[in-house]
């Protein structure tokens, strides 16, 4: 597992802390008012009063969406709702490394947060590049003088080697956050040395990333089995021969996933008998579920969820596990109709014993929808880094923590 320093390796008190959190929320286009605070509670909860309760300086640096879309807005309101959750006063500046930015973290008293402006008002901070170079940028130089330590806390935004995400931990003592560290800790469990037998569940549109996670998982023997579920559940069985009918492939063609038909089929050929494939499925037919074998295909309706054949034959396999990965829906879980592979399929993970991890935006609203979500191991909300941590590739967030670790010793 990375090695990595956390918040029990320093003295907080009195220490000026910058902290990269993650407060890219849901925002209302209109009043650019935050409609979600999970990912501001998430920080808060953990993090952030910790600093608080033992006396740390906080400056808080986080990104809200990109300039020129819809929900890209000043940090303002974050901070209300931040003072909201924690019920303490909350510091907030409209300045990022500027004069009124520095004299705001001087100012600074044991036990205060202070919430700098939303950090992608600065052009330069999305460009990547190493901690090295990072760390002769602007904002780094002007504020990490100001500091005794950084901790990143933002691990869904780990993949980027953004200024604010490595820059730091070219130039302070640095260590990972509680959000970060437990991120960290909880995908280990599930990518290095997991208990056997390990299942990963991929379903979902994102035929990409279920190719290039599988790949990566059988090559490495991490997983002992694929179940595959959603719009990837019908590339596999397109790239193993099995015709699905004209109104399927042009609905694949028109997500532009048959272009994975080619990867898919070489993997098969390699781990065929890993990964498991539908047996049966749920149509489409007039807003109706109509359940038919493979042996019934081709077929002139969509094809909606897995067919309960399936959904049996998953779930004994997901009870015999001892470590499950979980991203993505089994079908169109959104209509009642053609939720049963979605349900079925995470209500048996969050019955089962082994240690289990979930991620994706579908895929957590599922489960908050069924009411699972204290019976899931893990669920992580980090999206992009997960799926690319998931994909054995190094995150330059994670990296950059690595580094610091090894050549900063406390």
């Amino acid at each position: 597992m990375t090695k990595f320093r956390t918040l029990d390796d320093f003295n907080l008190k009195n220490k000026t802390t910058i902290v990269r959190v993650d407060f890219n929320s849901e925002i209302d286009s209109v009043t650019k008012k935050v409609t979600s605070d999970v990912r501001i509670r998430a920080h808060a909860e953990s993090t952030l009063k910790e600093l608080i309760e033992k006396g740390a300086k906080t400056v808080v640096i986080a990104h809200q969406g990109r300039k020129g879309d819809r929900d890209y807005t000043s940090l303002k309101e974050h901070t209300q709702v931040l003072q909201k959750i924690l019920g303490a006063p909350i510091k907030y500046v409209d300045d990022l490394f500027g004069e009124k930015a520095k004299a705001a973290i001087r100012g600074l008293q044991s036990g205060e947060i202070l919430v700098l402006e939303n950090v992608r008002s600065w052009d330069l901070e999305t460009k990547s590049g190493t901690p090295e170079q990072q760390a002769k940028t602007e904002l780094v130089q002007s504020i990490a003088p100001l500091a005794d330590l950084f901790v990143s806390d933002a691990f869904s935004a780990a993949h980027r080697g953004h200024v604010s995400m490595v820059g730091f931990t070219a130039v302070l003592p640095s260590a990972a956050g509680r959000i970060m560290e437990r991120e960290l800790k909880s995908l280990s469990k599930a990518l290095e040395k997991p208990e056997k037998p390990c299942v990963y569940v991929m379903g979902g549109a994102k035929a990409d990333d279920s190719l290039e996670i599988s790949k990566f998982v059988l090559s490495n023997s991490i997983a002992n089995y694929i179940l595959v579920g959603g719009v990837t559940s019908q590339l596999f069985l397109a790239a193993k021969g099995v015709d699905l009918g004209e109104v399927t492939m042009d609905f694949l063609a028109k997500k532009e996933v048959t272009k994975f038909i080619p990867g898919i089929k070489a993997l098969i050929e390699q781990f065929g008998p890993k990964i498991m494939m539908p047996i049966d499925l749920a149509l489409n037919v007039d807003g109706k579920r109509k359940e038919i074998m493979l042996s019934e295909l081709p077929t002139d309706c969509p094809i909606f969820d897995l067919g309960k054949k399936t959904v049996e034959q998953y779930v004994k396999i997901i009870l015999e596990a001892k470590s499950i990965v979980v991203s993505g829906p089994m079908g169109v879980y959104e209509n009642k109709e053609f939720n049963y592979g979605t349900k079925g399929v995470l209500e048996a993970i969050a019955n089962s014993k082994a240690f289990s991890l979930a991620g994706g935006g579908n895929t957590i609203a599922a489960i908050q929808e069924y009411g699972l979500s204290k019976k899931i191991g893990y669920i992580s909300t980090a999206g992009g880094a997960l799926i690319e941590f998931l994909m054995g590739k190094k995150l330059p967030g994670v990296a950059a923590l690595e580094t610091a670790t090894q050549s900063k010793k406390s």
